[in-house]
């Protein structure tokens, strides 16, 4: 599934142009290699006028889990920017903890694994 599809954005207090929109769905997309199976995703960014800030934050959704980073910065791109990176994080740390329980997993057996005192083993 592509991310436009299931992607929903909230705007307060701000109107996204044409071009800020691309790069909020192009940073999405780089996100969608490292995260699989997305099912839905809500982009909310807020503008707050009295400290200048804008406030992003991005859930996503997928079967089994669920991924959301937030942050606020002067400008949407770096906030998007450091959404983006928090949101690979996330999801190279799943990656890897599925990773080491396969890898114990593996260890377990071969440990549990009994050769025959007869079998030619080299």
């Amino acid at each position: 599934m592509t991310i436009e599809k299931s992607l929903r954005m909230f705007f307060q207090g701000v109107k996204l142009d044409e071009r800020e929109e691309k790069y909020v769905i192009k940073k999405l997309q780089a996100v969608e290699k490292v995260i699989k199976n997305i099912s839905r995703v809500e982009v909310e960014i807020d503008y707050d006028k009295k400290k200048n800030n804008y406030r992003v934050e991005v859930m996503i959704k997928t079967p089994h889990k669920l991924y959301r980073a937030e942050d606020i910065t002067e400008s949407i791109e770096g906030s998007i920017d450091l959404v983006e990176e928090s949101l690979k994080d996330q999801a190279k740390k799943d990656v890897g903890k599925v990773r080491t329980l396969k890898m114990r997993g593996r260890r377990s057996l071969k440990k549990k694994t009994v050769v025959d005192s007869g079998a030619r083993v080299k």
